[in-house]
């Protein structure tokens, strides 16, 4: 029993066409995920999960493995991250390959670093977690959002309108980089995150989403200036 790492990679991408290949500050955005796992040296295998051979090739190249090509029921729009890991860890178990823990990494995941690695699974052994993940603060107290409907504005929390900024608990969220987990209870539960979940905290700096072209740009912008 030892560590994977799956980076789910299919080909179809509807608003960046080729986004998990296409070029990110002078590399296809892949292999900033493969390289963190493999710089980690936390992981028995770094496989990548895809349904296209271009990605499968370029994956190879710098150092994944790609055993075995996703199955059509979870190529499409509408397969989920747990039904791909799920495929993943049940085909390597017909392989006679079994796992303690596994990391779900992004194949659009460049700020993505094997330390953060390291950290997240020194917290799942220590805390005996399900999963962890990165995680982000809000920028703003969602305690004080609104809700807007026909041009009208309204309190989500109206308790909380005259409520300072800084006596409001700090509230996070998913970044959407990895899941480092447990993969009995993942496989019991097919829940990333459970009622047991940690996170580590990063900075702004160090997370973008990546759903457009200006997503693209902000998030080159952000990992040139932490990497110059």
């Amino acid at each position: 029993m030892g560590n994977i790492v799956i980076i789910p990679a299919r080909g179809g991408s509807k608003r960046i066409p080729r986004k998990n290949i296409k070029d990110f500050c002078g590399l296809p955005i892949i292999t900033y995920s493969i390289k963190a796992a493999l710089d980690s040296q936390l992981f028995d295998e770094v496989m990548v999960s895809t349904d296209d051979k271009e990605i499968a090739e370029i994956s190879k190249q710098y150092g994944a493995v790609v055993p075995f090509f996703r199955s059509a029921d979870n190529s499409n729009d509408y397969a989920t991250t747990a039904s791909v890991l799920t495929e993943v860890l049940d085909k390597h178990k017909a392989l006679n390959k079994s796992f303690q823990y596994a990391c779900c990494i992004y194949p659009t995941a460049p700020f993505v670093t094997a330390q953060k690695l390291k950290d997240a699974y020194q917290l799942l052994i220590d805390k005996d977690f399900d999963t962890v993940l990165p995680i982000q603060p809000f920028s703003f107290p969602i305690q004080r959002a609104f809700y807007k409907e026909n041009d009208k504005v309204r309190w989500v929390e109206p308790n909380h309108a005259l409520t300072r900024s800084q006596d409001l608990p700090k509230t996070f969220h998913d970044v959407g980089q990895f899941y480092f987990f447990n993969v009995n209870v993942f496989l019991q539960t097919k829940q990333l995150l459970t009622a047991n979940s940690g996170g580590i905290e990063i900075s702004e700096l160090e997370a973008q989403d990546i759903d457009n072209e200006t997503d693209w740009k902000l998030a080159e912008m952000k990992f040139r200036l932490i990497n110059p």
